[in-house]
């Protein structure tokens, strides 16, 4: 009863051909339980981008790692503290892919977490001194970077595919929740800690999530997409059984496991046992896999360029510019952009990306993200607030314009951003495709967090410019997604190559939604949809 009674709840929420036509027994609780225990990882990301913001704003930690001279000298301090760590995901981020396609999906997450784990170690036993705490953060980073890559893949190569948009999505609201958790960390110890137990405390509970993943990796099974590459077929079989709550004659899973033979051996026949670096040959001069790598790279590059990732690690510094005084206060106020944001990922998870679909949500919200931008660049740069005065009413629909963004963000560009990158690719490329988008994803990560510290300050009064620059970003990307981002949502995996245009033998050259070979010819037709796309869209 209670497994009927989930599935018509879960029939009126998610929309599409591939929900009325599964079997309700695949949704059962193993396969919520398998990506929610991958997600941890995620949960490490947000938590460890979140904490540090709000670190650096508390007087004992000032004091320790010595946070003296002008603005623009501790903002530069602070901005190399807080970006150490992106400098290390793009590392794991990197590393990740043939780590992973060797040993696995299951005990790379396990050893990554094992990773963060000691830069965390290292965090908290720093104690004013700045190398081990860059050490550290450098290393922790190598472990969330890598994890980024190897979770949407994880989650997505066990994923049914009528929901695979809400359970790859997981991710962001892993990621969401784990920095939520961190603002009001921040916020408590503000109130209740004094001395060098105010930030080494909430440095070292980020160990939590870490430790997390690797207790439930190590209940959960491997990929059985990866166990069939490595040609391990009856534990793929089992494996995928187990996760469908079927049994391994049931039709749904002989197809499914069809499907997957069909394009493993399709891809042999193309490829033979291809190494990392024929995979990267097959990316770039494979023109459905050159569009599918360079649409997952630069959708990370605006998800990034929204600016969300500067409030993020900011917005206690961010809050105090928009008149919100005091260090509690300013916390309080990034405890509550935390709980939107959580809210608002759940929202989209349920409503919007299995049903609306991908593509419209990153659309409509390009236009809203961008219009919150620009009000709240508009309104410092024309009504600043002034020290010692009360915000007026036009500063605080600035800061509900920063709530706004908040839930703009995570109704679009957060959680489909990584849905895309990990269900799109080839299944042979997927881990190398995630590989690259999460790269790239922390690089501009990396560059956001080191430039918006010394942005906030330089870039006109109280840093207007900084808001009108993401807002202008915010509002191209509609026409990014516009022209080349097809709908994805209802379509197994193995069908991600016919819709983009992939077939069998010298055909796999050419494309029906290209319509050439040059990259900018590929590219300057997205809106020219192909037969496939336009019978899932």
């Amino acid at each position: 009863m209670g497994l009927s009674i989930g599935n018509r709840i879960l029939r009126k929420i998610v929309k599409n051909e591939a929900m009325a036509e599964d079997p309700p027994e695949i949704y059962g609780w193993r396969v919520y339980l398998l990506a929610c225990s991958a997600c941890f990882g995620a949960m490490s990301f947000g938590w460890d981008s979140s904490v540090i913001g709000g670190v650096i704003e508390l007087e004992p930690f000032k004091h320790d790692f010595g946070f003296i001279g002008n603005d623009k000298a501790k903002a530069n301090l602070g901005a190399n503290i807080v970006s150490t760590l992106q400098a290390g995901c793009f590392l794991g981020a990197l590393i990740a892919s043939p780590i992973t396609d060797r040993f696995g999906r299951k005990w790379c997450l396990i050893a990554v977490s094992l990773v963060v784990i000691i830069g965390i170690i290292m965090q908290a036993a720093a104690s004013g001194n700045l190398a081990p705490m860059y050490i550290g953060r450098f290393v922790a980073g190598v472990g969330v970077g890598a994890a980024s890559c190897i979770n949407p893949v994880f989650v997505s190569e066990n994923a049914p595919r009528s929901i695979r948009g809400l359970l790859t999505g997981l991710y962001q609201l892993f990621i969401v929740t784990g920095g939520m958790i961190a603002f009001w960390i921040n916020y408590s110890v503000s109130l209740h800690f004094k001395g060098k137990s105010m930030y080494i405390f909430p440095l070292a509970i980020q160990g939590l999530p870490a430790g997390l993943l690797c207790v439930c990796m190590l209940l959960c099974h491997e990929s059985p997409r990866w166990l069939a590459r490595r040609d391990r077929w009856e534990e793929c079989k089992s494996v995928l059984a187990r996760i469908r709550n079927l049994p391994p004659d049931h039709p749904y899973i002989v197809d499914e496991f069809r499907e997957i033979q069909d394009q493993l051996e399709q891809e042999r026949r193309l490829q033979g046992d291809a190494t990392y670096w024929d995979l990267t040959r097959d990316m770039w001069t494979v023109a459905g896999n050159r569009k599918r790598a360079l649409i997952s790279i630069f959708l990370m590059i605006c998800q990034q360029m929204t600016g969300t990732n500067a409030i993020n690690t900011y917005a206690p510094t961010i809050f105090k510019n928009l008149g919100i005084t005091g260090t509690s206060t300013s916390l309080f106020s990034t405890g509550i952009y935390g709980i939107v944001k959580v809210v608002s990922c759940v929202i989209f998870l349920l409503f919007l990306a299995d049903s609306l679909g991908r593509r419209r949500s990153l659309l409509w919200t390009s236009i809203a993200q961008g219009l919150a931008m620009f009000y709240i660049g508009l309104y410092v740069r024309i009504s600043p607030p002034i020290d010692g005065q009360p915000v007026p009413p036009a500063g605080y629909v600035a800061l509900v314009c920063i709530f706004l963004f908040a839930a703009f963000f995570q109704f679009g560009w957060g959680p489909a951003c990584w849905i895309y990158a990990s269900e799109i690719p080839a299944a042979r490329l997927r881990s190398l495709n995630v590989s690259y988008a999460a790269a790239t994803q922390w690089l501009f990560n990396f560059v956001v967090a080191r430039a918006v510290p010394t942005m906030l300050v330089t870039v006109g009064p109280h840093g207007y410019g900084t808001y009108l620059i993401f807002g202008s970003f915010c509002l191209s990307m509609f026409v990014f997604v516009w022209f080349f981002v097809p709908e994805t949502k209802g379509i197994s995996l193995e069908h991600m190559d016919e819709l983009f245009g992939v077939t069998d033998g010298p055909a796999a050259e050419k494309s029906s939604v290209h319509g050439g070979d040059d990259v900018g010819s590929e590219m300057g037709k997205g809106d020219q949809k192909s037969k496939h796309v336009e019978v899932y869209v």
